[in-house]
């Protein structure tokens, strides 16, 4: 049976296997082809299992690097007292220059303060009321790392009446992404799971549609390998053009939403942008799209070879 083998599938060796990889691949590509609705079908499922994920995985990393921008630019406020001169603002600042935890340090005059006040249209009224300039000198610092120590001691500076620095809400913000990774992992496993179940039930029914054929292949010697590489081919196939529309969806719904996400951003952090996935993300998602393909043909093409082997006379 062997020798009846390599007569219908041309030989052994590297040759061999490199023609019959090409026959299972163009035989894949054919079997797409031959019904273009029911492949639109299971490839749309497919890409909508793979594009859920794909757009919470990308609006956690945006909002990662959007957290870790604003803990880069995070400035503390240092309010120095009333009556506070030019001279002293100027000392207190070179003295926390020195210091290892500050990165820089910015005097902000209260005439500086007062021109940004005048800027707000709901405030500009109420300023022209105010007899002579209330505002103090402002030391903006930024920290270098973590700022809870540093606000601390900087509210024991003689000359200082307050510090202000939002450092809860960027406890919070942190909590609330971990979150995040966690529902967007459990998410990308079912939806995966669903996606395999897709492109497994596919094969099985192309297998069961085939059953003639393939006891015709079985009896002119080919092996479960002969009969499985073509599904194999087939389910990485469909598995990438999938990946393929998952991203081309992903890019139109960024298209729609990346003005106003950038617009909200900048509102929080100038100079922030939202990312794409990038070439190493699109690679990523089509890699893991075909393998998802790949594994659930595997699967359903061994199951069906398994179940549908004649018992041993």
């Amino acid at each position: 049976m062997s020798a009846d083998r390599r007569a219908v599938y041309a030989g052994s060796g590297w040759g061999a296997r490199l023609r019959s990889h090409r026959r299972a691949f163009a035989d894949a590509r054919a079997r797409l082809r031959a019904a273009p609705l029911a492949s639109l079908a299971t490839l749309s499922a497919v890409a909508l299992a793979l594009l859920l994920p794909l757009l919470f995985g990308l609006g956690l990393a945006n909002a990662l690097r959007f957290a870790g921008h604003l803990a880069a630019s995070g400035e503390i406020a240092v309010f120095l007292a009333p009556g506070t001169t030019a001279d002293e603002a100027e000392a207190l600042a070179r003295r926390l220059r020195e210091r290892g935890d500050v990165v820089a340090v910015q005097v902000r005059t209260p005439e500086e303060g007062l021109a940004e006040f005048r800027q707000m249209s709901d405030l500009a009224g109420a300023l022209e009321l105010l007899e002579g300039n209330p505002l103090p000198f402002v030391l903006l610092l930024s920290p270098a790392g973590e700022a809870d120590s540093l606000v601390a001691a900087l509210a024991t500076e003689p000359g200082v009446e307050g510090v202000h620095h939002d450092a809860a809400w960027r406890a919070r913000l942190e909590a609330w992404l971990g979150l995040g990774r966690r529902l967007v992992a459990v998410l990308a496993l079912l939806l995966a799971a669903g996606a395999l179940l897709v492109v497994g039930n596919t094969v099985r029914l192309d297998l069961a549609a085939r059953r003639d054929e393939i006891e015709l292949m079985q009896l002119l010697g080919a092996e479960d390998a002969d009969i499985r590489r073509p599904m194999l081919w087939f389910g990485l196939l469909l598995g990438l053009l999938s990946g393929a529309l998952a991203l081309t969806g992903a890019l139109a719904v960024g298209a729609v939403l990346w003005p106003v996400i950038a617009g909200l951003a900048a509102t929080y952090a100038g100079g922030f942008a939202p990312a794409g996935p990038g070439l190493a993300g699109v690679a990523g998602v089509l890699a893991a799209a075909a393998a998802l393909g790949w594994l659930g043909a595997r699967v359903a093409a061994g199951h069906y070879l398994r179940t549908s082997r004649p018992p041993p006379a």
